[in-house]
Formats: C-alpha cells, structure tokens, sequence
C-alpha cells in the first residue's frame, strides 16, 4: 500500500494510532500526515505504564509491575487503515505494541495472535464476530435519557431513528464492515446492529472501529451512545454477545452430517465452560457488568449450555437448513470487555477443552434458573460469579488462561482490574453509570 498517496487522496490531516488498554478504554495518538515519514514504520511512542490504568482515572494501578520508566511503540498496523466517515480529514488505525524492537508481552492484540498461532498449530482456525447492544441517548434538561421510548423491535423504534441507524450502517460499510441485521432492543432508545462474522483478529479489530464509529455517529445526530452493561435499573442491559466457530481448509468443523454438535465442538464447549469463572474477569470484567448478569434476562448467568437456550451461557444457534449448527454464541460478555483480551481467554479456553477432551454434558432445554437447586447441583449446573470480585479470584486460580496471557500482562490485566473492584464496588448505579456512560 502506498500510504501516503491513499491518505492525501482522501485529504487526511491526521492519523490517530489507536489501543485498546487493560481498562477497554479506546486511546489513541495522533500524528499529522506532514510527519508521516516519522510514525509509517516506527509508530508513535506511550508510556509502559498506559497498560496499567484502570477505567477510573489516569493513574498507575498499584501492582501492576509498571510505572513511569520505559516507552512502547504503538507500530501501525496499515492493512486496518480506514478514513473515518464521522470524522472528516482523520483516519484510524489500529496499532500493535512494540518494545525494544520485539511485540510487547502487554499488547492485548499480539496476546491474541500467539493464541491464534497455538490454534493454527492444531490445524484450527478461528472465525468470530461480536454482536452488540447500545442505547442512544438525548441531553435533555434532566441529564441524558433515551432517545426513545420503544419496545423490542418496534417499527417506530425504526422510523424515530433511522436517519442515525442508516448513517451508522453506511459508515461501517465504508469502512469494509458488513452489516447483516439491524432492529430495536428491549430498552427504549436501545438498538443492536449485526455485523458479518470474519477472522479472529479483523472480528476484533472491527468491534473497536464498531465502538468507535457508533458513537462518532450519534455525535454528529446531537446524540451519545454507550455500550456499558446496565444503565437503566428497571430497563434491559447491553450484551454483547462473542459468536464463535473453528474451522480447517475451508471447512466448518461444529456440524455433524446428522445436525450435531461434532466431537470437537463439544470439548471447545466444555473448555469455556470449565473455565468461564474465571474468564468472566476478562468477558464482564466492569464491576457494572454484574448488575446485568441477572437469572431470566437472557443474560447467560448459570454454567451451562443449551441448543437454542437464550438463557444458557453458551448457547448453540440452530438453522432450518443444513449446515446446521454452524457457530456457538457466548453470552456471559458485554462491550466493557476488551476484545483482544476477550478472544484470547475464550480460545485458549477452548483449546484447553479439546486438548484434554472435555465433555460439556447434556444440552440443558428449559431456563436454568427454574430449575430446583438439587437438580442444578446435580448436572452440574451453577451460578456464575454474581461480582467481579468473585470472577478476579477464579482468574488468579486458573493456570491456563494466567499462561496465556503470560506474567506480565497478567499482572498488569489483574492489577486494573483489582483497582477497579476496589474502587467501585460500593457504589450506586447511578454512581457508576455517570464515571462509565462514555467509558464504553
């Protein structure tokens, strides 16, 4: 590619070099393109300690091995060049870090390319998409409130917004970003818009340009969006459901010839439920994430999985056609997750199921949570961590997911998290939703 040429075509004054840090806030650099020469291949340098800042504040997490001494380079990576559509004369793209020449151990997206490499080396390859929820919401004289006041699907939901929803929708097409489906959520002012399943790394790399590109637009329409988990006591939460699917030449390895789930569909299964205390910590790893992770919402907060179980934490999608399953969908995750850190977790979940050939057990048919206590104890079924605090200790406890990330990102990903419980875990939710409502 011939960066400058593609950026002086589309009249780009600045590139911002985006990250995404242990706290999922979205950070970026930018640079003017007259000093393109300086930052094509070397980056734009940030302080080690960027990786050790919790959502709350700019500060340095205490125990997260990090501090004000050592620089990183955020190296871009040009093939997710995009000019931004909401953003006129800036571009984005997405950097890695470097240190001392080499990937740095605490970049969330080389952490997801070694664990891409390990499945590689099985022969596997990984195709994911995330699938979002966000409200919109007007400023009004009493502070920020839905922009509407619709029901799930409703079509006036359709008509009262579609001028920010088309918008929206052509800003990520521009983009190269395929949008399947769109309708209303269940909260008023809430949408979900689907986007086409890719790659591991381009899914992730496109649920940052999604995040980012929601809210640009809604800027533009005198709007605010946000994705975090639960802003609204008695209103649905914001899911952000991670779809999942393994693959070999070309082949999608989850069906079986007579409409099941394959032998290593169900050890993948098993792995991420075997470890999904702890991956919690990483899926729902804002304090705030708790609140929506409520039995009978839908929300996957029982260990379990069922065929078309929308209250199974892993649910398996079924199709009327053949192929069919096609994919396993994660619900226990919401957009304060990062995405990078998110997909590693879950895969080498995954792959720690196939290795030791777990089993999943029975598909579970009815809502978990109606079920008496002594039959969920029974088939193994139990609530998940109902806090973070909960969650950060199972990760502190689960050798295979702490190996994946190795000790450096580990200690810091800990470290912010730990600040973060410490920090908010007393607080009311409207306390939390006025720090967070523009964090996610």
């Amino acid at each position: 590619m011939d960066v400058r040429s593609a950026l002086e075509a589309e009249n780009i004054r600045f590139v911002r070099v985006l990250w995404c840090d242990n706290a999922n806030v979205i950070r970026a650099k930018a640079f003017h393109l007259d000093f393109l020469v300086e930052h094509q291949t070397q980056g734009i340098g940030i302080s080690v300690a960027q990786q050790a800042i919790p959502v709350m504040y700019d500060a340095v997490a205490a125990g997260s091995g990090l501090g004000p001494v050592g620089e990183a380079w955020l190296v871009p990576d040009w093939a997710t060049l995009n000019p931004l559509p909401y953003a006129p004369g800036h571009a984005r793209v997405l950097g890695d870090m470097v240190k001392d020449g080499q990937p740095w151990s605490l970049c969330p997206r080389s952490c997801l390319k070694r664990m891409l490499a390990q499945a590689a080396a099985e022969n596997l390859q990984i195709k994911a998409a995330f699938e979002n929820e966000f409200y919109l919401l007007r400023l009004t004289e009493t502070g920020l409130q839905p922009a509407d006041e619709t029901v799930f699907a409703s079509t006036l939901g359709m008509d009262l917004n579609w001028a920010v929803i088309n918008d929206i929708t052509d800003a990520l097409l521009q983009q190269g970003i395929p949008v399947e489906r769109y309708y209303p959520e269940s909260g008023p002012g809430q949408h979900e818009i689907a986007i086409r399943y890719s790659e591991a790394l381009q899914a992730a790399d496109r649920q940052i340009a999604f995040r980012e590109t929601v809210r640009g637009v809604a800027l533009r329409h005198q709007l605010r969006a946000s994705f975090l988990p639960k802003l609204f006591a008695d209103k649905a939460g914001n899911g952000c459901h991670l779809h999942l699917s393994l693959w070999r030449n070309g082949e999608n390895l989850l069906p079986t010839a007579a409409g099941d789930l394959s032998p290593l569909a169900r050890s993948f299964v098993a792995g991420i439920l075997h470890h999904l205390p702890a991956l919690m910590a990483v899926t729902t790893p804002s304090p705030n994430s708790y609140r929506r992770l409520q039995p009978h919402f839908w929300s996957g907060a029982f260990r379990c999985w069922g065929i078309d179980n929308r209250e199974a934490a892993l649910r398996v999608p079924t199709n009327p056609q053949p192929p069919s399953p096609t994919h396993i969908e994660l619900k226990t995750i919401d957009a304060s997750a990062n995405p990078y850190l998110a997909l590693s977790a879950v895969i080498a979940a995954g792959l720690d199921g196939i290795r030791h050939q777990l089993d999943p057990g029975d598909p579970v048919a009815i809502d978990p949570g109606n079920l008496p206590d002594s039959e969920r104890q029974q088939r193994r079924i139990d609530r998940l961590p109902v806090n973070l605090g909960e969650a950060i200790e199972h990760l502190k406890q689960d050798a295979v997911l702490l190996t994946a990330f190795q000790p450096e990102l580990a200690q810091a990903f800990l470290a912010v998290r730990q600040a973060e419980w410490t920090a908010m875990q007393g607080m009311t939710l409207d306390a939390e939703v006025q720090l967070l409502l523009e964090r996610y």
